[in-house]
């Protein structure tokens, strides 16, 4: 796994969409022939990835939005970002 960079900028892969499911009161991530329950932290992350933003903005936004440290959250939200981007779900603009 090549590590994330804070340059990169995510963004939802044109496969994907967020929704929200108001029956189930969750956040999906819905694909070809699929569906992903996101909890409300992934959801976030990925309200945020527009293509324009850096992993780095992606970062500091959360933060700000959570009262939290951006070096505690780092970690975090690469981790989630990694994940979509190995699944296809989330593609990087350099």
């Amino acid at each position: 796994m090549i590590p994330l960079a804070d340059t990169a900028k995510p963004r939802l892969a044109g496969k994907a969409r967020l929704k929200w499911d108001a029956v189930r009161e969750k956040h999906l991530l819905l694909f070809p022939e699929g569906v992903l329950v996101l909890n409300q932290t992934a959801h976030d992350v990925l309200a945020l990835c527009d293509g324009q933003r850096a992993v780095a903005e992606v970062v500091e936004a959360l933060a700000t939005q959570y009262a939290s440290d951006a070096n505690a959250i780092a970690g975090d939200v690469k981790e989630i970002l990694q994940r979509l981007v190995e699944k296809s779900f989330v593609t990087l603009n350099e």
